[in-house]
């Protein structure tokens, strides 16, 4: 019997025996690999955003017009983020008070790209890779940057850093990857990063090592668009606190425009633009508005009239709640009530204020 089963392991197998023995290692390695897939995926936390990511990304690809360019996984995720241009209404016409920014935007960046045949034999005159709006928040600055995108005519990646901070170990330094992969297929593109500083903040020894590689790598490949000075891919960053970003990164952005408050004259020109096509009085001073208006961004001012404007439907609405009140239009914005909404206004600014005095007295 032992000699039975000695001669039985020492035969050589028959080709009928071979041809089993691979179809079940390939039916037990299929089932092996799929199995540990569908657990992977079973456990990833971002799976659904992932597939989600996917289709939308497929759509905004058809809608700005991108065919037969092949997209990786990863470069799908992160156009995602693409703003599609229907989508972008804004337009210099639309920005009011930074007529210097918008002059020299157009010189340094707009016109190096829609004019790119008269500038391809000079490398001083090529568009910066890196341009860097910093000011104060609600100045405009993310407007700035759409508008640039909308009139040179670029593919728009507003990324979110969330989106570079994956779970998985190496999948970062993949997306990061990915971000200027897809960029370089669908230029001209600005890669548009706000709240820069919390994304590429000064590092420090106590950034996770995965987050300290994917910062590398970022810059690594950001480095790699000065050594094609014909790619036309800018990155696009806004802070309102330049003083926390690395050094690495300054040099890198050799372009910066100052975003800053409004000035009196400025602040006119915008109260003239939120008012231009709305229901205001005659009368309304908004030279008067702008002077009563002295450290209010451009967001401020459009909050503001925007509650002047509230304040002239809640009268209308408590009028036809009277019986006898047969009034059938909402009256104009008048000076009252921009005064009205501008200490609302300051009273909302001087509460915050306060607020984080208190946080910083508790720290």
């Amino acid at each position: 019997s032992a000699m039975v089963h000695a001669e039985a392991f020492s035969r050589p197998l028959s080709r009928n025996e071979v041809v089993g023995l691979i179809f079940r290692l390939t039916i037990f390695g299929a089932v092996t690999y799929f199995t540990i897939k569908w657990m992977v995926d079973a456990i990833d936390p971002t799976r659904k955003q992932k597939v989600e990511a996917q289709k939308q990304a497929e759509k905004l690809m058809k809608q700005i017009g991108v065919k037969n360019v092949k997209l990786s996984e990863y470069e799908m995720s992160i156009a995602a983020h693409l703003v599609d241009p229907l989508n972008m209404h804004v337009t210099w016409s639309d920005i009011a008070g930074l007529d210097d920014v918008i002059t020299d935007l157009k010189d340094t960046v707009i016109l190096p790209i829609k004019k790119k045949h008269l500038f391809e034999n000079s490398r001083l005159l090529q568009p910066p890779k890196g341009v860097l709006l910093y000011g104060p928040p609600g100045c405009g600055k993310t407007l700035i940057a759409k508008a640039t995108a909308k009139e040179a005519g670029c593919r728009f990646i507003n990324l979110q850093p969330s989106t570079l901070t994956d779970k998985w170990y190496g999948e970062s330094q993949k997306l990061a990857a990915a971000v200027f992969s897809l960029a370089i297929k669908l230029q001209p593109s600005i890669i548009f990063i706000d709240e820069i500083d919390s994304f590429l903040r000064n590092r420090s020894s106590s950034d996770h090592e995965a987050t300290a590689m994917m910062k590398a790598q970022f810059m690594s490949l950001w480095d790699g668009l000065d050594t094609d000075h014909s790619c036309q891919v800018i990155v696009m960053g806004a802070t309102n606190r330049p003083q926390d970003l690395d050094s690495a990164i300054m040099r890198r952005m050799p372009t910066r425009f100052h975003i800053n408050q409004p000035a009196l004259k400025q602040r006119e020109a915008i109260l003239k633009l939120i008012l231009k096509n709305e229901n205001v009085d005659r009368h309304v001073d908004l030279l008067e508005v702008a002077q009563e208006t002295d450290g209010f961004s451009g967001s401020d001012l459009k909050e503001m009239c925007r509650d002047a404007a509230l304040l002239c439907v809640r009268e209308y609405v408590n009028s036809t709640a009277e019986e006898s009140h047969d009034e059938d239009e909402i009256r104009p914005v008048q000076q009252q009530d921009l005064h009205r909404a501008i200490e609302k206004m300051k009273k909302s600014k001087d509460a915050a204020f306060q607020n984080v005095l208190t946080h910083v007295c508790l720290d």
